[in-house]
């Protein structure tokens, strides 16, 4: 019985109008935007994989595993999800079963679930994969992890690797924290890179590729954006945001989620997440959100302001973040943690279980975090130690 296309057709049909309008300024053109200027040249009569979710969409909106589903001479075999699944709907850290596309029909691998790298199995009837998925340019976020193991699993077997870069929505300035710890690499600290990191999805690619990351590296080909320069944030790019996963669902939550997604994993916390102020507030039992409030505003770091607010029957506070702000977010965010564990109580780390502490320290990517949270006991120091920029 053949599949109707009426449905995929206005699908198309309704998001290139929805978003027509929004994106008449577009300064930036993406990898899919590129690939399709070139008329599907690099892909023209092979079998392709897709690794992809909701966020991989060209410059219209349109989803590129519609896009590669009707391009002449491509034929898309099958998709593959990160985590959040390939509609990025399913909670953090949760598994993500294997099943059929509603859009395209297609079959969709998981790479988050039984396993997050491609099977030999997954790869056998492909002669390609290509990765179209919007990061946030926090290392911890496991996007770029799933990218990385991908590309490991296509130099096992052989095939290329495409990836169809897209805009850092941090910008590509902002460079900060640690590398990771290799006895800590974990899913959340996959590659040895800063906790922020600067890099395009292509960038970072390029880089695993040619610096050792992984253990067989692959035939690479990067398709790029056409309008990206590295001072570019989200804002600037003239892109509507699609949520890239349930709580990253505006344009400058990436900023917010670098100073308070540090301690996400940590029990006791709200973090204003399954709402639109995800990540921007904070609040904890015994946290004094005033003086917390005082304290961050105290360090006088320009565009970013603390302002207490009630958040679930608790005094917190929320933070008012300028996404070019020159400070340093990753120290901001190890400033943030050590008065949250000094000044609640009970500590969120005394609250958490092991595993929880231990996740916080794999997103960090050093069990070193543990001493600088006794140790930043005032905000003057940090001005020594490399908050700002």
């Amino acid at each position: 019985m053949k599949r109707s296309l009426l449905g995929p057709f206005l699908f198309i049909l309704f998001v290139s109008i929805h978003n027509f309008f929004s994106c008449l300024n577009a300064a930036v053109l993406l990898g899919i935007d590129v690939l399709r200027e070139e008329n599907f040249a690099s892909l023209r009569g092979k079998r392709v994989g897709l690794i992809t979710n909701q966020s991989g969409v060209d410059s219209h909106g349109v989803p590129t595993r519609l896009i590669l589903q009707k391009a002449p001479g491509v034929k898309l075999v099958s998709l593959f999800a990160p985590e959040h699944g390939i509609d990025g709907k399913i909670k953090a850290g949760e598994e993500v079963p294997s099943h059929r596309d509603r859009l395209t029909g297609l079959k969709v691998f998981s790479l988050y679930g039984e396993t997050k790298k491609p099977t030999q199995a997954m790869l056998k009837n492909l002669d390609c994969l290509v990765f179209d998925v919007q990061d946030i340019g926090c290392r911890s976020y496991t996007f770029v992890s799933t990218m990385v193991a991908a590309m490991e699993a296509c130099g096992e077997a052989g095939i290329p690797f495409y990836v169809l870069d897209r805009p850092n929505p941090l910008g590509g300035l902002r460079v900060e924290g640690p590398l990771v710890n290799p006895n800590w690499k974990s899913f959340v600290s996959f590659i040895p890179v800063p906790y922020v990191h600067g890099m395009t999805v292509g960038e970072i690619a390029q880089m695993a590729n040619g610096m050792g990351f992984i253990s067989h590296p692959c035939k690479l080909y990067v398709i790029p954006m056409k309008g990206w320069n590295r001072s570019m944030v989200w804002q600037d790019t003239g892109l509507r945001w699609i949520p890239t996963s349930p709580n990253i669902p505006r344009e400058d939550t990436p900023v917010y989620y670098v100073v308070t997604g540090l301690v996400g994993s940590l029990s006791g916390l709200e973090l204003g997440t399954g709402t639109t102020e995800a990540f921007r507030v904070i609040a904890a039992k015994g946290l004094d959100g005033y003086q917390l409030a005082r304290e961050i505003n105290g360090l006088n770091l320009p565009g970013v302001l603390a302002v207490p607010r009630p958040i679930n029957g608790l005094i917190g506070l929320e933070l008012q973040i300028d996404p070019k702000t020159p400070a340093n977010l990753t120290a901001l965010a190890v400033f943030l943690a050590s008065r949250i564990h000094n000044m609640a109580h009970p500590s969120p780390f005394q609250r958490s279980s092991v595993a929880h502490r231990n996740l916080f320290f794999k997103v960090y990517g050093s069990p070193l975090i543990r001493t600088e949270l006794d140790t930043y006991r005032s905000p003057n120091p940090l001005h020594e130690n490399g908050l700002m920029t």
